[in-house]
């Protein structure tokens, strides 16, 4: 036997980096070119590092390799990067945008004027940067605050890398906790998974880990049962039954029962977790879903009570009168749904597209204006709210603008203690509202005022947990007027028809010969390759030619999943490539390439900016000196900071989910069998109605029967159960 071949020496290598050609701010990997003393090329080097710029000195131990693809390569096993000591390093430094308010032309002015001591002046003389031409007093602050943040953060961020976490939200941990973060952090790992957007369960625990913390603590039991139980309310589930936790927190833990068990009764002594049985079965709780649903239940037991703020209306009259005053004649459904709504304190109207949910809101609204009657509209999101102004004539808000969100105490001002001024309130899109966010809404109407929602109960549920407006439909406590008739204007839609024929669990049907101009089209697809190359030339060519339709403005394509060649993230990635290839200048964070023109989607509230989870924007400009860039929703222009771009993504494609309650000119909906966790019915149904004008669906046949035949399970709630029960 011949013996195994015996590792290369490690070597050492130090030299200036010349340029960042890749680094993941998650893993801390890097591909680097170094300017090594003695060779006249750059030399390729790989390895980790928390933070990483092109001025920076570095210093490895490694190995060299001969990669396949990209030729000889020095491996470091072991990196260290230290401040530059060339000028022309630490004007390279200086100018790769990591310190906001120096980009490279104020890093060379900086250079040519204080050399080698720049640093130091700085941190130790600021005020001294003020004797170069453009720099006053805002400026300087600006820059010696960001230098000084920098440094913190590096700081964490070697100090995470050290302990093997990825440290893309470093900047935020320091938000969060300021210059004890680390401190924080080694005293219990565990509370980032609570305190910091975008840090899971899973990452704490790595960091636990490695500070020593024993796998069977139980500390690490209580953050992991409640890490269980946040999973589950992720998938919309109010609670989990008891048993079915305990059996996943062992099996995701590794830790004996009884010491998850005592982790559960720590977690339930501290009231982060509440017991209560969902019929007659135990089941548990995060303590705000709890408060929440009995908050709903309260708040529609108090609003029931007495008569409407208007009184007794006849509508024998009022019905006659609305007709002519809008020159529309009411459908017999629709006289019932209004009769229904003008006779109860709080009353739900839902039904699909094309059943004249708008022309009964609209009648009511006349009638009750009539009387004098002071109404608010609100809805879930800023399209949705659009969307209600636009088809009432008055103005509609968005719930949070309409509790009107404080960010100094991140609560809302208007609650029962400052109630909303109002006789009726209308909340549209009901299907989108969460429990946490229906309790806030129902604290703030007073007692007098009534309320009506409208929304669509055959939708996709809420992206937060909980199915509230099937909850209250469902309950029986609440009159509700489903509307089932399709009007004959709305019935020549094809998308129309094919949405209530999905709905009703029916193929959708394709525009036959003799009708060729459709607002529907089904495209069949043997391969998700198929797919994709369809819908690209769908998307860039057949729409924009044959409906004058502007691809990134009017065209949404919306896909099930987020990963996956037909998911969300690789769909952008190929549109932006296609739809936006030259813009500059472009930026890279967070795992996104973004230039002027790009279309992006904001992923979680931002009541500070007014601007909510799924509302679509589109970049105006990008400054990379500042570190700053602007985005126009709706008209509005919204200033973001590069560290705060994980709040958004590209969005020429989004998840089916983030469309909710938006309506788009053009729908194009890809549809494969490597979706088939998530082809449900009502999946389809939501994407289907999202479309005005057009909708293209490409798929896979056998992936859209699913779609149509599968409706999935409900979501695990008690607020049916408190309803009908009064509480």
């Amino acid at each position: 036997m011949s013996s195994p071949a015996s590792p290369a020496p490690r070597e050492r290598l130090s030299g200036a980096i010349e340029r960042v050609t890749f680094h993941s701010p998650e893993s801390g990997f890097c591909v680097l070119r170094v300017k090594v003393r003695g060779e006249r090329d750059l030399i390729t080097v790989i390895g980790s590092a928390a933070s990483i710029a092109p001025g920076e000195f570095l210093e490895a131990e490694g190995v060299w390799v001969n990669d396949r693809q990209h030729g000889l390569q020095f491996k470091s096993a072991d990196l260290r990067v230290i401040a530059p000591r060339t000028l022309d390093g630490i004007e390279k430094y200086l100018g790769s945008g990591m310190v906001k308010g120096i980009g490279p032309h104020f890093a060379k002015k900086l250079v040519n004027a204080f050399g080698e001591a720049v640093f130091d002046i700085i941190e130790q003389h600021p005020d001294r940067l003020r004797e170069l031409d453009g720099i006053g007093p805002k400026r300087q602050q600006r820059v010696t605050r960001a230098w000084a943040e920098q440094k913190v953060i590096r700081e964490i961020m070697v100090f995470l890398q050290s302990h093997g976490v990825g440290t893309t939200r470093a900047v935020r941990i320091y938000k969060t906790y300021g210059d004890v973060a680390v401190e924080k952090v080694r005293e219990n790992p565990y509370r980032l998974a609570l305190d910091i957007h975008g840090i899971g369960f899973k990452t704490a625990d790595i960091l636990a880990e490695r500070l020593g913390i024993p796998r069977d603590s139980l500390i690490r039991a209580q953050a992991g049962v409640r890490h269980v139980l946040q999973e589950i309310a992720g998938d919309g589930h109010c609670a989990a039954w008891q048993n079915a936790l305990a059996e996943k927190a062992v099996a995701l833990l590794e830790i004996p029962p009884p010491i998850i068990a005592e982790a559960i009764a720590a977690e339930l002594a501290e009231e982060n977790l509440i017991a209560e049985p969902i019929e007659d079965r135990p089941a548990l709780f995060l303590a705000p879903l709890q408060r929440a649903e009995v908050g709903i239940a309260r708040g529609f037991q108090r609003l029931r009570q007495g008569p409407p703020p208007w009184g007794a209306i006849d509508t024998d009259k009022a019905l006659p009168w609305v007709e002519t005053q809008t020159g529309l004649a009411l459908s017999d459904s629709q006289r019932a749904a209004i009769a229904a709504a003008v006779a109860s304190k709080v009353a739900v109207i839902t039904g699909g597209p094309g059943v004249g949910k708008t022309t009964v809101v609209n009648s009511l609204l006349r009638i009750l204006r009539a009387k004098g009657v002071q109404v608010l509209l609100c809805a879930p999101t800023g399209r949705a709210a659009k969307r209600l102004s636009e088809s009432t004539g008055q103005e509609a808000k968005t719930i949070h603008r309409l509790l009107e969100f404080d960010p100094q105490t991140m609560g809302f001002k208007r609650n029962a203690e400052q109630p909303l001024e109002l006789d009726l309130l209308v909340v549209d899109e009901v299907s989108m509202v969460d429990v946490a966010l229906m309790n806030k809404l129902l604290r703030a109407v007073p007692s007098q005022a009534a309320v009506l929602l409208v929304g669509d109960v055959d939708q996709l549920p809420s992206v937060g947990p909980g199915a509230v407006l099937a909850d209250v439909i469902g309950s029986g406590a609440v009159p509700t007027v489903r509307l089932t008739e399709i009007f004959r204007q709305a019935a020549a839609s094809r998308i129309v028809v094919n949405a209530h024929r999905i709905n009703a669990g029916k193929m959708p049907e394709a525009p036959n010969a003799e009708r060729p101009d459709s607002d529907f089209y089904l495209i069949r697809a043997d391969t998700p390759e198929a797919i994709h190359d369809r819908l690209i030339r769908v998307v860039t060519e057949r729409i924009p030619q044959r409906f004058g339709l502007d691809p990134v403005r009017d065209v949404q394509i919306l896909t099930p999943m987020n990963r996956g060649g037909l998911g969300a993230r690789a769909l952008n990635v190929a549109l932006q490539a296609v739809l936006n290839p030259d813009a500059l200048p472009r930026i890279e964070r967070f795992g996104w390439t973004y230039a002027p023109g790009d279309k992006v989607i904001q992923l979680v509230n931002d009541d500070d900016k007014e601007v909510f989870n799924g509302d679509i924007g589109r970049i105006q400009t990008i400054d990379v000196e500042e570190g700053r860039l602007t985005i126009d929703f709706e008209g509005r222009s919204v200033a973001y900071e590069t560290g705060e771009l994980d709040a958004v993504a590209l969005a020429y494609a989004t998840s089916i989910h983030k469309a909710q309650g938006s309506e788009y000119p053009a729908v194009v909906i890809p549809l494969a069998l490597q979706h088939y966790t998530l082809l449900q019915r009502n999946l389809l149904y939501t994407a289907v109605t999202r479309g005005k004008r057009l909708v293209v669906l490409i798929a896979q046949p056998r992936a859209l029967a699913m779609a149509v035949k599968q409706t999935g399970g409900g979501r695990l709630t008690k607020l049916r159960e408190r309803l009908a029960g009064g509480g």
